[in-house]
């Protein structure tokens, strides 16, 4: 992606479980990387399904970050040099993010953010709604609903084989034995 070459900007990778976020995520990571520019990269703390200390997709593709908790964690953690600053799985941040990319957007830095817009009631997903809203350049994609084959855009937790009721909690991480893509039609919630 080629953004202003004369400020920095935001660019927001959202989408269901599934639909590939990561992967793109860590390709855009690549292809800044092959321009030699400054890269860093960082991710929620709270996700340790793959790995602590990298980013890494579904199909397996991986790339280092460091492990924060909050977004001024990332900002005590950028280097001067820095132009890119990847952020994965950004529905797990506090609402300080937002202001967090748009500042390192205007010290004319990329901010590529990847995350759920969605949880698993099929409701606006923590900060990043508001994320999208600031960003120059979202990108909404799509999995493959399990069901029926259609585009999924939602994220169906399972307990025990059995759609979660819409009274558990938001945050629960996992991958295939707790997670589906559907479609909106396939989606449930029990109890919404």
């Amino acid at each position: 992606m080629y953004g202003p070459k004369d400020h920095g900007w935001i660019e927001a990778v959202v989408g269901p479980m599934f639909s590939g976020k990561s992967e793109e995520l860590i390709r855009r990571i690549t292809r800044a990387r092959i321009a030699r520019q400054k890269v860093q990269v960082f991710k929620h703390g709270i996700d340790d399904r793959y790995a602590v200390d990298h980013v890494v997709s579904h199909n397996g593709k991986r790339t280092e970050a460091t492990k924060v908790l909050t977004a001024e964690e990332i900002y005590k953690n950028i280097e001067p040099d820095t132009f890119v600053v990847a952020i994965d799985e950004v529905q797990f941040f506090d609402a300080g993010i937002v202001d967090l990319c748009i500042r390192l957007a205007d010290e004319g830095r990329r901010v590529i953010a990847a995350g759920l817009d969605q949880d698993f009631k099929g409701e606006p997903f923590g900060p990043t709604p508001a994320l999208m809203s600031a960003a120059e350049f979202v990108d909404k994609i799509q999995a493959i609903c399990i069901k029926c084959g259609n585009p999924a855009t939602r994220t169906q937790r399972l307990i025990n084989g059995s759609p979660a009721s819409y009274h558990d909690p938001i945050i629960l991480v996992g991958a295939t034995e707790s997670y589906e893509a559907r479609c909106r039609k396939c989606h449930e919630v029990p109890g919404k």
